[in-house]
């Protein structure tokens, strides 16, 4: 049995991903605040295990964890995904709350989630797994007027690279998928700003296609590691 966890599995990226790794045989831990959405994902397809849970809450973040390993005895991968994108503005436009939202959200509950999984990876039998985080092309050339996202997003190459380091001696893998702009509700709100405003509408792409690399960064044995994929 191949036991994955997905955050932000409702929608976008995280459902693209859940629904590929059901498609493949994976047993799958769908994990978002909105379980309506979740049952949605899971209704009619097996393996599927609906965790209604908030990332940025470490209570709620270990009961998941503990309720998908519960019932299947184990955790073989985590995809990092669940993340925000506040409304662009420069810095000093930007409301405090929506600096301390993205930092809840974008790093705090991928930490949250990266410490539950490395937790039970290190101490299952046999010992190990994977972690990929979702990055962004934003941890490398920041979006105009996103500096919540983008600071966020660079904080999470350094998560990577230290759960990569760390890792090694207990054999769990992390690497990192940075993405450009794939068509998710996100990119699609967007594109219609830019729209609205004649401004040149940004190029996108099929998100299926980041399903299909987050699947292949998943299926390499532990022995292998893709530490950082750039698709866009």
């Amino acid at each position: 049995m191949k036991r994955a966890i997905v955050t932000g599995a409702s929608s976008g990226i995280g459902r693209a991903v859940a629904e590929i790794l059901l498609e493949n045989g994976w047993t799958v831990g769908l994990l978002a605040r909105r379980k309506e959405q979740l049952d949605e994902v899971a209704s009619g397809r097996a393996g599927a295990m609906t965790l209604a849970a908030d990332v940025t809450d470490a209570a709620q973040v270990e009961d998941a964890f503990n309720r998908f390993t519960g019932a299947y005895g184990g955790l073989d991968l985590l995809f990092n995904n669940a993340g925000i994108f506040v409304p662009p503005a420069m810095i000093d436009d930007i409301p405090l709350a929506d600096w301390d939202r993205s930092v809840a959200v974008n790093l705090t509950g991928m930490f949250l989630c990266a410490r539950a999984a490395f937790g039970v990876m290190r101490r299952q039998s046999p010992q190990g797994g994977r972690i990929i985080n979702n990055g962004s092309i934003s941890a490398h050339v920041p979006r105009d007027c996103a500096v919540c996202y983008t600071v966020t997003k660079h904080a999470i190459t350094g998560l990577t690279r230290q759960l990569a380091l760390d890792g090694r001696e207990v054999d769990i893998a992390c690497g990192q998928i940075d993405i450009g702009n794939a068509r998710t509700d996100m990119i699609e709100a967007l594109i219609t700003r830019a729209r609205e405003a004649g401004e040149p509408v940004p190029e996108s792409f099929d998100v299926r296609l980041v399903a299909q690399s987050v699947l292949q960064m998943a299926e390499l044995p532990l022995s292998a590691n893709v530490l950082f994929q750039t698709i866009m």
